[in-house]
């Protein structure tokens, strides 16, 4: 895909981290913050700096799982919070240019993240499904609740082989339900309580050749750092919103290639820029992903999610012995189906129990940047008043 910026930084993992863990933090706070004048402004770096830090040290059973994927998403939303305190408390320099300019390209890029957070939530549901064939598999193949037989080894077969087809659905389209994208904002009987405004998408749904690799490239676009001029001439308020549209493109970034999207990949094009301290625990994160992504081969996966890593290979093993079962089954078959039986187990229970949780906080975060969008909006607007 072609990239307005191509100067992304490939380290490999082991030499980086060991270089990325000897940064102190407090070594890089105020490099880019000597024109600034805004309170809290390095609070906020600081702020932002610990929440990925802390990402970005999880063991790898928990990296890239459905529960990591909700502490990411906590720590935005923190972050957001956070800068929409700053704004409001500054919301007199969006009377001023290039303030004016960027607070409106920030809130033009979450126009564009409502798309893929609908997208997301279609990868939920799309996970969802598997399992309601996964759990045929368990079901039919599980001695502990009776005897396996030939009867059970067809019924998983089956299952196995409509799974198949619905996740190679999934990897040409992105998703089993992408001509029907439910928005967030939707009345329906589980948003009947709902009463804000905020609450509405101004983007419906996706269109069947829209691709979520490439709304995210636009939403990267042009984004780098602010000049000293731009910083001096907004009091530092460059800093802040440059900050803000960075976190954002970069959590996008991690959703889209942990969860099944319509044409989804991580292979998007982004420089990370070296001189904000905030920068350094997502160096550390954006080389782990890139370092499991090419570890697990996962170029043709549905997801990085760990629960999906899991889901495909336990299908792959599976398939494969129930392919070449003959009966009576030898003991050796039937341990190894056993063991991938119950791996298998273990991950649907995963996400049965994590995928309701993750949905909330999907559907909690596309409203909080609805919300501070709108809030930043009526701040432009009264800005701009004679």
């Amino acid at each position: 895909m072609p990239s307005s910026n191509n100067h992304g930084y490939h380290i490999p993992f082991a030499s980086f981290r060991r270089s990325i863990l000897t940064v102190r933090s407090d070594q890089v706070h105020s490099e880019m913050s000597h024109g600034s004048n805004i309170k809290n402004l390095e609070s906020f770096q600081r702020q932002v700096f610990a929440r990925f830090h802390e990402l970005s040290l999880a063991n790898a059973d928990e990296f890239l799982s459905v529960s990591w994927i909700h502490k990411l998403l906590d720590a935005f939303i923190s972050s957001q919070e956070d800068f929409r305190v700053l704004l409001c408390e500054n919301k007199e320099l969006l009377s001023k240019s290039p303030a004016d300019k960027l607070a409106t390209e920030y809130f033009d890029r979450t126009i564009k993240a409502m798309d893929i957070f609908n997208a997301t939530r279609d990868g939920v549901e799309t996970i969802r499904v598997w399992q309601k064939h996964l759990e045929i598999v368990v079901c039919a193949l599980d001695a502990r609740q009776r005897m396996v037989g030939e009867g059970q080894f067809r019924r998983a077969r089956k299952a196995l082989m409509d799974l198949a087809l619905v996740m190679l659905d999934d990897k040409d389209t992105g998703s089993v339900f992408s001509h029907r994208n439910r928005s967030f904002g939707r009345k329906g009987k589980e948003h009947n309580r709902s009463s804000s405004g905020h609450s509405r998408s101004l983007s419906w749904s996706v269109s069947h050749n829209w691709s979520a690799s490439k709304q995210l490239q636009s939403i990267a676009s042009n984004l780098v750092p602010p000049r000293a001029n731009e910083i001096a001439a907004t009091n530092g308020l460059a800093i802040l919103i440059f900050a803000m549209s960075f976190i954002l493109m970069f959590v996008l970034w991690i959703i889209v290639a942990s969860i099944p999207c319509q044409d989804r990949s991580v292979q998007i094009h982004f420089a990370i820029p070296r001189q904000f301290s905030w920068s350094t625990p997502l160096f550390l994160l954006h080389s782990r992903i890139i370092d499991e992504s090419k570890k697990r081969d996962r170029r043709n996966s549905c997801g990085l999610l760990k629960e999906i890593y899991q889901i495909e290979k336990c299908v792959h093993q599976l398939t494969d012995l129930v392919d070449a079962a003959q009966f009576p089954l030898s003991d050796e078959l039937k341990g190894e189906v056993k063991e991938n039986v119950n791996e298998l187990s273990l991950a649907c229970e995963a996400c049965k129990t994590g995928l309701d949780p993750l949905e909330r906080k999907i559907r909690e975060t596309f409203r909080k940047i609805m919300a501070c969008r709108s809030e930043g909006l009526e701040f432009l607007g009264s800005a701009t008043e004679p």
